[in-house]
């Protein structure tokens, strides 16, 4: 799957219950994570990456496949293990903005996640929102960004809201 959008909208899966069992399969499998990150082509020095991702080993392609299918975008994408393990691992990964609030968001708005991962979603959306609204080109925009992060997945400090640009 080379392509960036390999799975078009005519090619989704239609079948009784799949939005139930992505929903599981999401709610124990995948991950919404937003990063503040330095980089210095922008115009602030920091970039906002945002991903909705599921993971699976080499051996389950085909349930991030159907993934694929259902919602038209993304796309999946191989990790070499540097543990004991021997499979790689694969990660189904939807990074553009626009398919993130064309069809990711709005799918878990319709059908919601049902453990402590729709925090994160939640708080994901929040974050799109605020870029939508252009905020993640603003110190203060940035810093709250930052702030909701913090909440996110593994709980750890924004090393954006350490930085001196924060500070100021």
């Amino acid at each position: 799957m080379g392509s960036d959008n390999p799975y078009g909208a005519d090619d989704q899966q239609e079948r009784p219950g799949i939005e139930q069992w992505i929903v599981g399969f999401v709610d124990g499998e995948g991950c919404f994570s937003i990063s503040v990150v330095r980089n210095a082509t922008c115009r602030l020095g920091w970039q906002v990456q945002h991903e909705f991702a599921v993971t699976q080993a080499a051996t389950s392609r085909a349930a991030l496949e159907v993934l694929g299918r259902h919602f038209g975008c993304g796309r999946i994408i191989e990790n070499v293990r540097r543990d004991e393990h021997r499979l790689p691992l694969l990660r189904y990964s939807v990074k553009a903005r626009r398919d993130l609030t064309s069809r990711i968001i709005p799918f878990f708005e319709a059908h919601p996640l049902i453990t402590a991962k729709r925090h994160d979603f939640e708080s994901f959306r929040e974050v799109i929102e605020l870029m939508q609204a252009g905020e993640h080109l603003t110190i203060e925009g940035l810093a709250r960004i930052a702030g909701i992060t913090e909440t996110m997945n593994r709980r750890q400090r924004s090393r954006f809201l350490e930085s001196s640009e924060a500070i100021r």
